[in-house]
């Protein structure tokens, strides 16, 4: 049961933005940018899979299926291979550099000041670039900021995993901002 009334039957977040429209137009937007813009050179599936591995690690099960559904999506893979990055990245079949990321967004998701000179050399050794770096670090924050919001306020989470996967590719196709949160 939500902490705060929220309209019934929308769950995670998509619940507290309809809730509160101001607070959702800059919340949307900053996903938007940080998950959709062609600026990143990152793909919108590498982008994903780093939303979903920090809100994996934050335990929000909302956005972990919501962002493992869409990844899955832009990834061209199942469930299964999501949930083998989750458990496991450093064996799954990633490249070398998403795998440096992902470890740099594991350390911002216990604290900024865990992100080592270390591991950034080691992903910047892996071709990743400047902005790359930035971007993993931006979401791993924005994505623990996120995973709070939603379980900080005790937000329903649909339990069929097949509800996130059918969503996918809707939200891969709509993005974050302007869309019917009631449909």
């Amino acid at each position: 049961m939500p902490h705060i009334n929220v309209p019934e039957g929308l769950p995670g977040i998509r619940g507290l933005m309809a809730f509160s429209p101001e607070t959702a137009a800059p919340l949307n937007q900053l996903a938007e940018t940080l998950l959709r813009s062609d600026t990143s050179t990152l793909s919108r599936g590498d982008r994903e899979l780093i939303a979903t591995y920090v809100s994996y690690l934050n335990d929000c099960f909302f956005c972990q299926n919501a962002h493992g559904g869409i990844a899955q999506h832009y990834l061209a893979c199942d469930m299964a291979f999501i949930d083998n990055v989750k458990g496991s990245y450093q064996q799954a079949p990633i490249s070398d550099k998403l795998k440096s990321l992902l470890s740099i967004a594991a350390s911002v998701q216990k604290g900024g000041k865990s992100v080592t000179s270390a591991q950034i050399e080691q992903a910047k050794g892996y071709g990743a670039t400047e902005k790359e770096i930035h971007d993993t670090v931006l979401i791993a924050a924005a994505f623990c900021m996120y995973n709070r919001y939603v379980d900080g306020l005790a937000t329903w989470a649909n339990p069929d995993r097949d509800y996130y996967i059918k969503r996918g590719p809707q939200r891969a196709e709509e993005g974050y901002v302007g869309f019917d949160l009631y449909k």
